[in-house]
């Protein structure tokens, strides 16, 4: 699949994938500029790309593993989602949960970027059928 990219900065860098396509569902997502992440407040870091998903597919941000495993740093809004409507920069919502400062360089991936289909809703109202589970919430299939 083909989607269009705009470039907001020469220094800003494509979306990769570590190891491949065949490999990897997400591709890394790059900072463009050094950022400090202070303990327990959430910051936009951009990334200096935009893009032009088609109709019927979203892309999802979602956090780093080995940032969240060794700096305990991570997305509040896991995963994120870029409508195919939206053309502005995308920017990495990222929150420090350890006690000390975390710095970000220029060039750092801070995210993953997975493309996803989806299929648009029509609400239909009326009576739903039985199930096994019925309305049991949470925990209701013990622990």
């Amino acid at each position: 699949m083909k989607i269009r990219l705009k470039k907001l900065s020469p220094d800003a860098m494509l979306p990769e994938y570590a190891h491949g396509p065949n490999e990897d569902a997400g591709m890394d997502l790059r900072a463009i500029a050094p950022v400090v992440l202070k303990p327990g407040a959430p910051q936009a870091v951009p990334t200096g790309i935009s893009i032009e998903l088609p109709s019927g597919y979203e892309a999802q941000v979602r956090p780093r593993s080995g940032l969240a495993l060794k700096h305990a740093i991570t997305l509040p809004n896991s995963p994120a989602t870029i409508d195919p409507g939206y053309r502005g920069e995308i920017r990495v919502i990222l929150l420090n949960l350890g006690a000390n400062d975390y710095k970000i360089e220029k060039g750092d991936r801070i995210a993953q970027l997975v493309i996803a289909k989806y299929e648009p809703v029509e609400w239909e109202e009326g009576e739903l059928n039985e199930s096994m589970r019925g309305a049991g919430g949470f925990g209701s299939s013990g622990r």
